[in-house]
């Protein structure tokens, strides 16, 4: 008797990174383990490495300038094909995430802008509590699981998007630095040549994955930060052929589904692992750190679902857009605490902000993972209290 072809169930751990919550979780490990070592016996080791010289830089610029910007090349990928021909393609769709989004950049820069307004060097992080990080809130919302219906998450995902399309405008608009003339002139020819590759629809990876890395060393050169060069090379990727190539063939999709792995479980944890790391004992933040701490952990917990909550509800209330079906104002509330998860784009962009001034980032930190810790709490108890009330409302209805 012929026997049918045994197929082996999938590993917990391929089922594992496979999920949605595997790179979130990935991330926050690599935090703690970081948290952990700065904490420990073994701190100058933790830094000693992270100062190492590689090739002219430490391994700290290597990871926060050249491997960020593999992140900031797929977050521009991802924004592409949202805007095109994703989710946000109508303006209808893009109404109460944009409205949220807006909300939840201005509230926290006014709060972190309250605490720092004496002092001219430290009001210059007033954008680090306005970045909400996706990993992590999408991470979160994977772990629940069903108990969170799936438009909450596609609205969640919509307005991290566009939140992270706002970090990418404001590093580029305030936190750029003084070009120089002659390597933005190269880069300018970097992405004249880009351009061209695009516009005959050059399906080779390759000759754009090259030009790129030429973008991001003139980018780098010109005194602009470097990462935005992967946004700039994003842009130049085509997203869709005239030929007979199914849109999932395209260089666009092609390299954002090879992207995805590596940085969910590399550049990502390797960031976290870099970065989150301060000591939590002794220090002194009389001076000026304890209004950029303040500053940044409120701007997140509080500023941060004040606003998005404030701004969907005004947006819903005068019908200028509508609830996401299926959705109560318990969950939306507290997708809003979700999004006072800032660690990513909160720790990057206190990197540019407070370069050289150790005393501002350590307070940088504590006040991100203070802020993001206490938004995952308390964000993850409101959407289990609303799951529980519409199990029970569920099971009352069918009784």
């Amino acid at each position: 008797m012929k026997q049918r072809p045994h197929h082996a169930a999938p590993s917990t751990l391929r089922r594992f990174l496979a999920s949605e919550a595997a790179g979130g979780v990935v991330l926050m490990a690599s935090a703690a383990v970081a948290l952990a070592l700065a904490n420990s016996p073994w701190a100058e080791t933790y830094y000693g490495l992270l100062a190492a010289p590689i090739a002219g830089h430490t391994t700290l610029h290597w990871i926060n300038d050249g491997l960020m910007a593999v992140f900031f090349l797929l977050v521009g990928l991802e924004i592409k094909r949202e805007l095109v021909d994703g989710h946000l393609r109508h303006w209808s769709a893009r109404v109460l995430p944009g409205v949220g989004a807006l909300g939840g950049m201005l509230a926290p820069a006014l709060i972190y802008a309250y605490f720092n307004a004496d002092s001219p060097e430290m009001a210059r992080g007033w954008a680090i509590p306005s970045a909400t990080d996706i990993a992590f809130a999408l991470g979160v919302l994977a772990l629940l699981g069903d108990r969170v219906p799936g438009a909450l998450k596609v609205f969640l995902t919509a307005l991290a998007i566009l939140d992270d399309l706002g970090a990418i405008v404001i590093i580029a608009i305030f936190y750029a630095g003084e070009p120089a003339a002659p390597p933005m002139l190269g880069a300018g020819v970097t992405l004249f040549l880009l351009l061209g590759l695009n516009l005959f629809e050059v399906k080779l990876l390759s000759p754009y994955l090259l030009l790129g890395v030429a973008l991001w060393h003139f980018v780098q050169l010109s005194g602009v930060h470097a990462t935005l060069a992967g946004v700039l090379l994003a842009a130049m990727i085509p997203l869709r052929l005239s030929g007979p190539d199914p849109d999932e063939h395209t260089p666009l999709h092609r390299l954002e589904n090879a992207l995805g792995p590596f940085v969910a479980f590399i550049v990502l944890p390797l960031f976290g692992f870099a970065n989150a790391g301060v000591a939590l004992g002794g220090g002194d933040f009389a001076a000026a750190g304890a209004p950029v701490l303040l500053g940044v952990a409120l701007g997140l917990f509080i500023g941060k679902q004040a606003g998005v909550f404030a701004a969907i509800a005004l947006a819903i209330g005068t019908r200028i857009a509508s609830r996401p079906p299926k959705t109560g104002w318990i969950q939306l509330y507290g997708v809003s605490v979700l999004c006072g998860v800032g660690f990513t784009m909160s720790l990057f962009i206190g990197q540019i902000a407070f370069e050289g001034d150790d005393g501002a980032m350590r307070a940088t930190k504590i006040g991100v993972l203070a802020g993001s810790v206490a938004s995952i709490l308390l964000g993850s108890l409101v959407l289990w209290i609303a799951a529980r009330r519409a199990a029970a409302r569920h099971s009352l209805t069918h009784s």
